[in-house]
């Protein structure tokens, strides 16, 4: 799944494509995309003759505000969306289609049909579900490390799956986490609320160095993952643990060992990140 550094990558890539052009008309193949309003018609009846003035992401949903509306758009595993000429071949995959004054298509292909839309009137969208519960943003003022320790304390969680709960901190996910509790020699099974103050420091700096370092390099296209005009991002290039099980750390040379937390796949080293 898209997290944090795919979606940012996403969000720019869209702010160069689309922003200042206006919506024709849409067509939607696969109605049940489309969360809100509740019927697929009237989801495309009001985007109609809107512009699409700015592009905003929060944690992983994109923010696609237009003249008088915000649509809320989640990837999911594997939602893409691309820029097309008008006329192009349709991809079976491909199942809502923005047709843009001047003969381009904004185009969402999502091989396995889980991504969501909901379409709020602009102010409104923060106000709802999906985005009225998550938590604090990791590059705003607003996450400090006495914010994470805080959260932290108030969980007897495994340390992963509270970094993974999008309610206590937005936008992270399966890679990031791993990536970020390696960095900080941290083991993903310590129970959240065991952490020193020491240790919450440096997981912040951690997570704030890894999500910054992945969106300078475009994502990391594990799996399907490429940006808004195909590309792939290149920060699986640097991972330190996500995906490597069985091969050296790169930092003690010891092996790294993949195993179940909290029902997602998980990346550690023993020896860099001892269970205490």
């Amino acid at each position: 799944m898209p997290e944090l550094p795919e979606v940012e990558t996403v969000k720019r890539t869209l702010e160069q494509l689309i922003v200042g052009k206006t919506i024709e008309q849409v067509d939607v193949r696969w109605p049940k995309m489309i969360k809100r309003p509740d019927d697929a018609n009237a989801f495309a009846d009001l985007l109609k003759g809107e512009t699409f003035q700015s592009i905003g992401r929060r944690g992983k949903f994109l923010l696609l505000y237009l003249d008088s509306w915000t649509l809320v758009s989640h990837l999911r595993m594997e939602g893409r969306y691309g820029l097309f000429q008008s006329g192009e071949e349709i991809d079976k995959h491909t199942h809502v289609l923005f047709q843009l004054v001047g003969d381009e298509e904004l185009r969402y292909r999502d091989v396995r049909k889980f991504g969501t839309m909901h379409l709020f009137p602009r102010g409104e969208e923060l106000k709802s579900l999906p985005l009225s519960q998550l938590g604090v943003e990791p590059f705003t003022e607003a996450f400090t490390p006495f914010h994470l320790m805080q959260k932290l304390k108030r969980t007897t969680r495994k340390v992963k799956p509270a970094l993974l709960d999008q309610t206590i901190l937005a936008g992270l996910g399966n890679i990031y986490v791993d990536e970020a509790l390696f960095l900080a020699g941290i083991h993903p099974e310590r129970r959240a609320d065991s952490l020193s103050e020491e240790e919450a420091v440096k997981l912040h700096g951690s997570i704030v160095k890894t999500l910054k370092g992945a969106v300078e390099q475009g994502g990391s296209s594990i799996k399907s993952y490429v940006n808004g005009q195909g590309e792939m991002g290149m920060f699986q290039q640097q991972l330190f643990v996500y995906g490597r099980s069985g091969d050296e750390c790169k930092q003690c040379g010891n092996e790294i060992i993949r195993t179940v937390v909290g029902g997602r796949g998980t990346h550690t080293c023993p020896n860099c990140q001892p269970l205490l």
